[in-house]
């Protein structure tokens, strides 16, 4: 055997040696419904209006790039580990990439969890993502059309449906039998409030909403409409969005019926959310492996960046975890290189 070849072997042993010597994963396969209200309860903190309307839809057109970056954990590296992210619907492309064991939505306004609370119900409320999208926009299914058809064909269909007030006033009413009913989640009045508007957005923009309005040009790559973040490829031509793909829709389907995917009401420059997030995940012997940040730090005072990148270091990092950016992915070790060399505890 080459030498280079059985250096190779050696180390490939050690990292498996060392893997099986770590302590095992402690993370739920599923969580009860009283868990995960209660991890949302005790991770939280108290909302507040930052002077940023709602945004039901990311405005970030290089989602599916980004995707194309990130990678499932190997057998080398064990679990699929954690996931952290902010923001609406963006983070289930990233989640159906990294198949990861367990994902929080961190976002300083609680409208943001109430629209992953939506999803949540609408996920679990769908067979596949075509009653997803049927939902979502209320707009009856097209006939004859495929679950498996291509992610263009599926919105080229809907976009030919007129919206249905009935079918809006159904969803809103089978959303909250969800929320209240199956999952007994105290939601306040102001939570239920802000899932009716949400849905009636999407109801009034169609597939056509977008991060400032209803109406946006379909071709604009800087101001994408949700079927535009939808359908978008990557530099090599391939669709990566949870929508894209049947397979990642399920995927992430499966994770909303589990209850793995926890949304968090939190300042990324504050004392409390992030830090618990890092506390349960350490607690639980596992790693987070991707944290998605997108361009929060401009919204963000000196102090509070400060106060960002020292949360950011008390992550327990997988080696090679990901920072992912509103435009591109790094590694999470540069970006805290770049926050002035704070390091955090990696496994």
């Amino acid at each position: 055997m080459r030498p280079s070849r059985r250096c190779l072997v050696v180390a490939v042993l050690l990292g498996w040696m060392a893997g099986a010597c770590a302590p095992r994963s402690s993370l739920p396969a599923s969580l009860t419904d009283q868990e995960f209200w209660g991890l949302f309860e005790t991770l939280s903190e108290e909302g507040r209006n930052v002077g940023i309307s709602d945004n039901f839809v990311s405005n970030e057109p290089r989602v599916a790039e980004n995707a194309r970056w990130l990678h499932p954990a190997g057998w080398l590296q064990g679990s699929g580990g954690v996931y952290v992210g902010v923001g609406p619907e963006q983070n289930f492309t990233y989640i159906a990439r990294l198949q990861p064991r367990m994902a929080f939505v961190v976002d300083i306004r609680r409208q943001n969890a109430d629209l992953h609370l939506l999803y949540k119900a609408l996920f679990e409320m769908s067979a596949n993502r075509v009653e997803l999208i049927s939902r979502l926009f209320s707009r009856a299914v097209p006939q004859d059309l495929s679950r498996r058809a291509g992610i263009a064909e599926i919105f080229d269909r809907f976009e030919r449906v007129p919206p249905s007030s009935a079918m809006l006033a159904e969803t809103i009413r089978s959303v909250r039998e969800s929320l209240l009913t199956k999952h007994r989640f105290p939601l306040r009045q102001d939570d239920l409030d802000a899932i009716g508007r949400a849905l009636g957005a999407f109801y009034e923009g169609g597939p056509s909403i977008h991060y400032w309005g209803s109406q946006a040009v379909e071709r604009d790559t800087l101001r994408p409409s949700y079927r535009r973040l939808m359908t978008m490829p990557d530099m090599t031509g391939q669709k990566r969005s949870f929508l894209a793909d049947e397979d990642d829709f399920q995927l992430v389907k499966e994770m909303q019926r589990r209850n793995q995917i926890v949304p968090v009401v939190g300042d990324f420059g504050g004392a409390g959310a992030l830090r618990r997030i890092s506390d349960y995940v350490r607690g639980h012997n596992d790693v987070v492996r991707a944290f998605y940040g997108s361009n929060v730090a401009v919204y963000l005072t000196n102090q509070q960046v400060r106060a960002y990148c020292a949360n950011l270091a008390m992550l327990p990092a997988a080696r090679g975890a990901s920072f992912v950016e509103s435009d591109s992915v790094i590694a999470l070790s540069a970006k805290l290189q770049a926050c002035g060399g704070a390091r955090s505890v990696t496994r």
